[in-house]
């Protein structure tokens, strides 16, 4: 019997893969951390190949640890960290170049050239997104500007581009499927999301040969087998949706106006908005939130670039915790931030700013700060930047939140959440399976195989686990009211 569906949660530190069964209860689990790569300044890069071995590795694992056969693998979802690019030989499968991370800012001088043309309106209009290293596309344009042998071979179609997704999809198709949803072509900042298209202007503005792109599919739907030499028996892959908006879907946000937040490296910030493409007039991202049966679902978005990342900087380069989670206790042994801010702009700062010069800073320290001050202000960093992205979604949306469903690893932090619910004024509800992105990832697979008969059968496989409630006091508004005075001093541009 296929009594389980497999989703592989490809994370910008890490790969895993989760299995799920019919009730939607998360069986087991498997992770391994893969390399961080910083060759210059502000540049984050993977190991392609490094990927692709820790995603297997995690599969295996997870397979070993339920004591389950692949055969009774019904089938696989994948979601994926965004906008990290990646260009390999069609014939080889070999990379030409590492992973560039979505982190990645060396492309900033690229997107100001498009700006300065007055372009970006064009690529704004028909993507839904701000010029910004961020995206994709870019990123492509700096590669095969590298050599121009690789520009050569990318217009004689001897090479393929794709986000994670596609380089995972490839890899495990033996190199016979090259695809991409709408969801992460969306986010490549050269796909029309209005006719559902790779974008010939934008292609042409960038030097981006079309002879590059994947196919772009439905987020649920059976795009491939897998190779019957990696797990001994093919597996249907049917599921395929960015981090996101997996997270979106595994929250059962299907209603316009439903929202939630991941805390994971970054914090992403998704409002459902139907079938209508809601233009932001607040800085914040047009999207497709997925697309099932060749319709489309749209979503505005915010992003944090430095979530989780901060407390891993605090880990690594500071040393002032051992374990990310121990952030938690050494924030509560102070009763408030002792008038530190952090500005966590340690890769820039994204929506509703997007500045990608701005530069993390500590302010507000005196003889009588310790960690537990700057522990105590880096979560609420955290908190403060979802605040920023949330008020001008609330502006777009011409309502103001009662709730917002939470997920990711850091939404295990309740003193996190307390404070989330603070600065934001409404209810934080956090789910029983906090694994959204993964579950997400499952149900547009499963949906796509018969495995669940429909979306409304899904609804019963969601849970609340805590609702944390808001209790505004002097300290939040003072410590808003710092937060605003300050991060305006560390932009690069007003």
């Amino acid at each position: 019997m296929k009594n389980y569906v497999l989703s592989l949660d490809a994370g910008t530190t890490s790969s895993r893969a989760i299995l799920f069964d019919q009730k939607g209860n998360q069986i087991a689990m498997a992770q391994q951390e893969f390399t961080q790569i910083f060759p210059k300044k502000g540049w984050v890069e993977h190991n392609p190949n490094e990927i692709w071995e820790t995603q297997v590795n995690a599969v295996k694992k997870v397979l070993s640890k339920a004591d389950i056969s692949p055969e009774q693998v019904d089938s696989i979802g994948i979601t994926n960290q965004r906008e990290t690019t990646i260009i390999w030989d069609r014939a080889t499968g070999i990379p030409v170049f590492n992973a560039i991370v979505w982190q990645d800012r060396r492309t900033a001088k690229i997107c100001e050239g498009i700006v300065s043309q007055g372009k970006s309106n064009i690529f704004t209009q028909k993507t839904g997104l701000v010029v910004d290293a961020y995206f994709s596309a870019t990123k492509i344009k700096w590669i095969l500007d590298q050599d121009p042998a690789l520009r050569d071979r990318a217009n004689d179609g001897e090479l393929a581009f794709g986000t994670v997704d596609s380089w995972l999809i490839w890899n495990l198709t033996g190199g016979t499927t090259h695809v991409t949803d709408a969801t992460n072509a969306s986010r490549t900042m050269i796909y029309n999301i209005h006719e559902h298209q790779w974008d010939q202007e934008l292609l042409d503005l960038l030097e981006i040969p079309n002879t590059l792109l994947p196919n772009v599919t439905n987020s649920s739907e059976i795009v491939g087998n897998t190779d019957p030499s990696i797990l001994g028996t093919s597996i249907r892959i049917a599921g395929i949706a960015g981090d996101q908006h997996a997270a979106l879907f595994g929250q059962l946000c299907l209603q316009p106006g439903d929202v939630k937040n991941t805390y994971g490296t970054g914090c992403f910030c998704i409002m459902n908005t139907g079938k209508q493409a809601v233009i932001s007039k607040n800085n914040m991202l047009t999207t497709i939130a997925w697309q099932i049966n060749n319709e489309v679902t749209y979503a505005i978005e915010g992003s944090v670039f430095t979530a989780g990342a901060l407390v891993q900087w605090l880990r690594d380069q500071l040393q002032m915790i051992t374990t990310s989670d121990d952030i938690e206790a050494l924030a509560e042994s102070v009763s408030d931030n002792g008038g530190v801010t952090f500005i966590p702009a340690l890769a820039g700062l994204g929506a509703p700013y997007w500045d990608p010069h701005a530069t993390g800073s500590i302010m507000g320290i005196t003889r009588g700060t310790n960690k537990g001050h700057i522990a105590r202000a880096a979560l609420e960093a955290i908190a403060l930047r979802s605040m920023d992205i949330i008020i001008e979604m609330q502006k777009d949306a011409g309502i103001d939140f009662k709730s917002v469903k939470v997920d990711g690893g850091a939404s295990n932090n309740n003193l996190l959440m307390q404070i989330q619910a603070d600065f934001i004024n409404a209810n934080v509800i956090r789910p029983k399976v906090t694994e959204t992105t993964a579950m997400g990832a499952a149900f547009l697979a499963g949906l796509a195989t018969g495995f669940w008969s429909s979306v409304d059968a899904l609804k019963d496989l969601w849970g609340e686990d805590q609702c944390f409630k808001p209790l505004v006091s002097q300290q939040t508004k003072k410590t808003i009211s710092l937060w605003e005075d300050r991060v305006s001093r560390i932009l690069t541009k007003q």
